[in-house]
């Protein structure tokens, strides 16, 4: 069975040659589809259209959003946790810019998680020289299930103030002010603040692809946020309340599994009226990326292990977002099979959506401090999809056991 599609064509003036004639002629083209390929490109033009609601109604907030001022002045103190296993390297690096905050009163928990590497006596030289610095050790016992939670637990424990700032070993502040930004807001009832942390950028295509998916991931759950549904952070620049996490008895709904400390906690507690995000660029913090593969792999199977545990709607709306996506390219690879018209057809569609897309990105790429991947952005569109369809299927069928470090 085929369909009749006509597409009309204006000519160009030099090719009437009637003069004065008040209406130029019309040519039509019969383009004809088989009603399988008509079915295709439908479902590839709808998927297009869930696309369009992800970038027009979700992503574009961010985008349009005004950057928040900077405050001038302190109004609470301020626990920093920081949690570190084996990370003397990181924490010569990274840790004294904390202590350098431009902020009147704050203290530096650091959880020192059965470390082996040099990483006691380091903290032990650091207590002498900063009476703001608080090492929590943890030792080998057999009598608990030793991980992350349980390091942050005992680091939340030890924090004197009740308002909290995490962020991680081998992570750097963007600037001085910092904890300026991510301090407690003016407004009681906010008991979450979610912040930005890029990933530093390195010479390699692997580490073109981190910062790419990781501003995706930071584009979805800030513009969630801002829709009144925040449904994740990053414990690299994230700020709550001590009296929150006690209140929900802490990560107990999901201690057996090894990560969440941050997206779990986040998820189960966060809504539209508790929550708030930074954008400031002296808010970001920036992160050491994973620097292998089979590394940056493990990490993403512990992010998709936390993700079963969303809650529903959450669970919905980004499978749904993935799922669309998948069947995008499927189905535009799908219609190359087929008649020209239909190829043809099916690449107007794509380059409609990297046109719209395009006009979005960009902005924010530079907004949340990766301007130089705007340049790149269609490519990696397409490899991180393949990249993440990859680890979705060895997440799947890939052993299940996963250490935080």
């Amino acid at each position: 069975m085929r369909a009749l599609f006509c597409l009309i064509f204006y000519p160009h003036k030099s090719d009437l040659q009637i003069k004065n004639e008040k209406f130029a002629p019309i040519y039509f083209t019969i383009v004809i589809l088989t009603l399988l390929e008509i079915i295709l490109l439908s479902i590839l033009a709808f998927c297009l259209l869930v696309q369009l609601y992800y970038v027009l109604f979700v992503h574009l907030k961010l985008a349009r959003v005004g950057i928040e001022v900077m405050p001038v002045s302190a109004r609470k103190p301020i626990s920093v946790i920081v949690c570190a296993r084996n990370e003397i390297v990181n924490l010569e690096q990274y840790l004294l810019s904390l202590f350098n905050q431009n902020y009147p009163e704050f203290e530096v928990v650091v959880v020192n998680d059965r470390s082996w590497d040099g990483t006691e006596e380091f903290l032990e030289q650091l207590e002498k020289k900063y009476s703001n610095l608080k090492v929590v050790k943890i030792l080998d016992n057999d009598k608990f299930i030793a991980g992350k939670k349980f390091a942050v637990t005992m680091g939340i424990k030890a924090a004197k103030y009740d308002w909290l700032v995490f962020t991680d070993a081998d992570c750097m502040p963007a600037s001085e002010n910092w904890l300026m930004d991510m301090q407690q807001p003016a407004d009681e009832n906010t008991e979450i603040v979610l912040g930005y942390s890029p990933y530093m950028k390195r010479r390699s295509l692997l580490n073109a692809l981190i910062r790419f998916e990781t501003f995706f991931t930071a584009v979805n759950y800030l513009s969630f946020a801002l829709k009144g549904m925040p449904y994740m952070g990053v414990g690299r620049n994230m700020a709550y309340k001590k009296s929150l996490f006690f209140k929900n008895k802490g990560f107990a709904a999901h201690m057996h599994i090894p990560s969440g400390d941050d997206d779990l906690f986040v998820n189960a507690h966060a809504n539209k009226y508790n929550t708030e995000i930074r954008l400031h660029r002296d808010s970001h913090v920036w992160s050491e990326p994973n620097k292998t593969w089979s590394g940056y792999l493990r990490q993403k199977k512990r992010h998709f292990g936390a993700g079963k545990l969303y809650k529903s709607k959450h669970k919905f709306i980004l499978s749904l977002q993935i799922v669309f996506q998948f069947l995008f390219y499927g189905f535009f690879a799908a219609c190359m099979f087929f008649s020209r018209e239909a190829q043809y057809i099916a690449l107007g569609i794509l380059a409609l959506s990297i046109i719209i897309r395009c006009f979005i990105y960009p902005k924010l790429l530079k907004r949340l401090n990766y301007s130089d991947l705007r340049w790149w952005f269609p490519i990696l569109d397409i490899l991180l999809f393949l990249f993440l369809t990859l680890n979705g299927f060895l997440a799947l069928f890939g052993k299940k056991k996963v250490n935080w470090k």
